[in-house]
């Protein structure tokens, strides 16, 4: 890619990691995408079904039913990803594609996928 082209800003280069981490992964019904956004205070997650163009299910940090197992926002990601996991169970989704959506696979979105398996899904 020309210099002149490549990305400038922050979110720029995280949408173009975002892209290239989608050309390979896409969620099917028996499978959905489990999909990671991180904002500075918060962590949100949520399932996808690509096929039908639908999210199945999401959940924040700030939801109710999600129990926080210590302080920081590390645990609060763990704690997203066990409440999805919970969730998911109950809506008949045992195993899910991982989308880390352009992050680094750290901190609070491995927290995220740890805390789902932890939780019973496979991926």
């Amino acid at each position: 890619m020309r210099p002149i082209h490549a990305p400038k800003t922050r979110p720029e280069r995280r949408y173009r990691r975002r892209l290239r981490v989608r050309k390979k992964v896409q969620g099917t019904a028996e499978r959905p995408r489990l999909v990671v956004f991180r904002s500075l205070k918060h962590v949100y997650a949520q399932l996808v079904d690509d096929d039908r163009g639908i999210t199945l299910l999401g959940v924040a940090d700030r939801s109710e039913g999600v129990a926080v197992e210590g302080s920081g926002k590390v645990a609060r990601a763990r704690a997203v990803g066990t409440a999805i996991a919970a969730k998911a169970r109950a809506a008949g989704h045992t195993r899910v594609v991982f989308d880390r959506g352009g992050y680094q696979y750290h901190g609070r979105v491995r927290a995220v996928a740890e805390g789902a398996r932890a939780g019973g899904l496979e991926f």
